[in-house]
C-alpha cells in the first residue's frame, strides 16, 4: 500500500487545454501545496513579456501560453520550461497593423492554447488561428472571418479526434466551426443567430453519442462533433456577452446563461430539437458568475460571481446549500484538486477550501497580482499567470 502511495504521488497529470484534461478544472494531480506566498513555496517565477491572459497549458515538461508584444501588434507564443521556468520557445504567430484594446480588462492573448502530441494550437479570437510545433514552426494558420464583438478575443478551441472545434459569436456573424487539425481547413461550419458571446464548447461522452455544447448569446446548442448536425438548444432571453464555460456531469450540463443578468441552467442532454421547455430541471437567479466557470465536484455545484460570491449548489436540485462573501473580484475559473477547491481572485488571493455542503476555510493565499487567468495543476504543483509572470507554486 505504501508502495502504491508512492508511484501515485510521482504520477504527473498533463493539464493540455483551458480548465484541464476534461475542460471542467478537475485536476488528479497529489502533494499539491495548502498554502503559498511571495516568499513561500514558490519553486520559481519567470517574468513574462507582453500582455495576455490565456490560462498555461501543460505537457510532460513545456508549458505553453500565449502572449502580445508591442502593444499587440505581435502575437505570440511561448514555451517555458516546467523545471527551471527558463523561456524555451518565443515565436510570433501573428502581426497586426494598428491593433486597438476594446475592453481594459482583456488582451490580445486571452484564448488559452490546446496542447497534443507535437503539435500546439493557438486561438487568438478574430486575429488568427494556428497550429505549431514543439520546436515553434509554423504548421498553418487561418483566419476566422468574424469579428471580436465588443470586447476582444475570448473563447478557447477544443479538440475532437481529428477536429479543432472552435465558437465564433461576433458582433455580425456568429458560427461554430471544425477545422481540420492537420491542415487548418474548415471541416464544418455552422452558423446561428444570437449576438456576441466568448465562451469555450465542452465535449461530452454519452453512450448515445458524443455531443459538443456550445453556448452562445440566447442560447446555448449541442452539435454532432463530427458533422456540426445540430442535437439540441436550449433558449434563455437574458444572455449574451457569455463567457463560463459549462461542465457536465450526473446526466446534466450547467450552462450560464449571460453577463448582464445572469442565469445558472441545469440541463439534460437526451433530449432533440428546442428542448427549453422540456429539459431544464433546475433554474438558479442568484450569484451567477458572468466569468469564472462553475466547479462540479461530486454532488454539488460550485461558483463564485464576478464580484466574490461563492455558492454551493445541490447539482440535482438546485438548492443552495451554503452562501460566502469572499474577499476580492473574480475572472479566473476555480479548480478542484487533491481534495481541495481553490477560488483565485484579480487581485492575486487564492481562497482554499474543502468541499462539501458546510463552507469550511483552509487557507488565504496572496500573490503580487492582478490575476485574471485561470491555474494550471500539473507536477505536484500551481502554475499561476499574474500581468507579469508566471509562478510554480509547489511543496519543498
Amino acid at each position: 500500500m505504501i508502495f502504491l502511495l508512492l508511484i501515485l504521488a510521482l504520477i504527473s497529470f498533463d493539464w493540455p487545454q483551458f480548465r484541464g484534461p476534461t475542460g471542467q478544472g478537475v485536476s488528479d494531480e497529489r502533494n499539491l501545496p495548502l498554502t503559498w506566498s511571495e516568499t513561500k513555496n514558490v519553486r520559481w517565477k519567470v517574468a513574462i513579456p507582453g500582455r495576455g491572459w490565456s490560462s498555461p497549458v501543460i505537457q510532460g515538461d513545456r508549458i505553453w501560453l500565449t502572449t502580445a508584444t508591442e502593444e499587440g501588434r505581435s502575437l505570440r507564443a511561448i514555451a517555458v520550461d516546467v523545471n527551471t521556468g527558463a523561456i524555451q520557445q518565443d515565436v510570433e504567430i501573428f502581426r497586426l497593423k494598428s491593433p486597438k484594446l476594446t475592453n481594459s480588462k482583456n488582451s490580445f492573448a486571452s484564448p488559452t492554447p490546446v496542447v497534443e502530441g507535437d503539435r500546439v494550437y493557438l486561438h487568438f479570437g478574430a486575429y488568427g488561428t494556428a497550429c505549431i510545433t514543439q520546436s515553434g514552426e509554423i504548421v498553418w494558420k487561418t483566419k476566422l472571418e468574424y469579428d471580436n464583438g465588443q470586447h476582444g478575443p475570448g473563447g478557447s478551441p477544443v479538440i475532437y479526434d481529428d477536429l479543432l472545434i472552435v465558437s465564433c459569436d461576433g458582433l455580425e456573424q456568429q458560427f461554430v466551426v471544425a477545422l481540420d487539425k492537420a491542415t487548418g481547413k474548415v471541416r464544418w461550419k455552422k452558423l446561428r443567430e444570437g449576438y456576441q458571446a466568448y465562451t469555450t464548447p465542452l465535449v461530452v461522452s454519452l453512450p448515445a453519442g458524443d455531443q459538443v455544447i456550445s453556448p452562445g448569446a440566447f442560447q446555448a446548442i449541442a452539435y454532432e462533433p463530427r458533422t456540426g448536425k445540430e442535437i439540441w438548444r436550449v433558449k434563455y432571453a437574458e444572455g449574451f456577452s457569455n463567457v463560463p464555460r459549462p461542465v457536465y456531469g450526473n446526466d446534466l450540463v450547467f450552462i450560464c446563461t449571460g453577463f448582464q443578468e445572469p442565469s445558472l441552467l441545469a440541463v439534460r442532454l437526451d433530449g432533440r430539437g428546442d428542448v427549453t421547455k422540456s429539459k431544464i430541471v433546475w433554474k438558479l437567479d442568484r450569484g451567477i458568475p458572468r466569468t469564472p466557470s462553475p466547479l462540479l465536484v461530486g454532488n454539488e455545484l460550485y461558483i463564485v460571481s464576478d464580484n466574490g460570491i461563492a455558492t454551493c449548489i445541490d447539482a440535482q436540485t438546485g438548492d443552495e446549500l451554503w452562501r460566502a462573501r469572499l474577499d476580492g473580484n473574480y475572472s479566473a475559473s476555480p479548480v478542484y484538486a487533491d481534495g481541495r477547491i481553490y477560488f483565485l481572485s484579480e487581485e492575486g488571493e487564492t481562497i482554499v477550501i474543502a468541499p462539501g455542503r458546510k463552507l469550511q476555510h483552509l487557507a488565504t493565499n496572496q500573490l503580487e497580482g492582478p490575476t485574471l487567468a485561470s491555474m494550471a495543476v500539473s507536477h505536484s504543483s500551481f502554475f499561476i499567470r499574474t500581468a507579469t509572470h508566471l509562478y510554480r507554486i509547489s511543496n519543498p
